[in-house]
């Protein structure tokens, strides 16, 4: 399993993805893989490496810095070469806690999440997510495809971390529930497979040769 640190400058999606110097990346990496019995999802190899470092390699070129939220195997995360951020909100709460963590660290005043299961996503999320918020003038920006709003490819505010924080303190955990208390911009992606989510064995395989569209545009990918 390769864990080298990456760097925008040796990823090929550099050459095609925009560089917002205000938004950092958040790799959701958290959760317990329940479906993927109880494996640490980001760790999987998928296609010769960890299905975390596609994600990686796709974001980051899109962002200025990286974070990693992870709640286990912390020094495997750490070879990546990014700071790693654990939830605080105990027991596996969810994208919540993770986004909690990521924004309590996050020094720039936009954080933009991807979960470490989503090895294709767009190499235009963040142009997209951030051109819908600056245009509305919103809170939050969340990517929709298939008429499925897709919550943990979104782009927030810093700002609102306090009004995470008061609403996961009264034992809150729907990532849909605390949105709706803000102004949303809903993006749509034509390409709903760029969003698919690999949670159990069976969709493991099955994905190891289904290449999304938005795939085929890492410059080297077959077409």
């Amino acid at each position: 399993m390769s864990s080298e640190p990456f760097s925008a400058q040796n990823s090929d999606a550099a050459l095609l993805a925009v560089h917002h110097s205000q938004i950092t990346g958040l790799i959701l990496a958290g959760g317990m893989g329940r479906r993927m019995d109880s494996q640490d999802k980001g760790l999987v190899p998928f296609r010769g490496k960890p299905m975390v470092a596609h994600a990686i390699e796709r974001l980051l070129p899109q962002v200025s810095s990286m974070l990693v939220n992870a709640n286990r195997n912390i020094d495997v995360y750490s070879a990546f070469g990014f700071p790693i951020v654990s939830d605080e909100v105990s027991g596996f709460a969810g994208p919540l806690a993770g986004l909690h963590a990521g924004m309590r660290a996050c020094t720039a005043p936009l954080i933009v999440t991807s979960p470490c299961d989503s090895p294709f996503l767009p190499l235009d999320l963040v142009a997209r997510l951030h051109d819908a918020m600056t245009r509305d003038n919103t809170e939050i920006a969340v990517a929709v495809s298939d008429e499925h709003t897709q919550p943990v490819f979104a782009l927030y505010k810093t700002t609102l971390l306090d009004s995470l924080e008061a609403f996961l303190r009264a034992g809150e955990r729907k990532i849909d529930r605390w949105t709706a208390t803000h102004t949303v911009a809903n993006v749509a992606f034509v390409d709903a497979r760029a969003f698919a989510n690999i949670n159990t064995v069976a969709e493991l395989a099955a994905m190891q040769h289904d290449v999304p569209l938005s795939q085929r545009t890492l410059p080297g990918e077959p077409s």
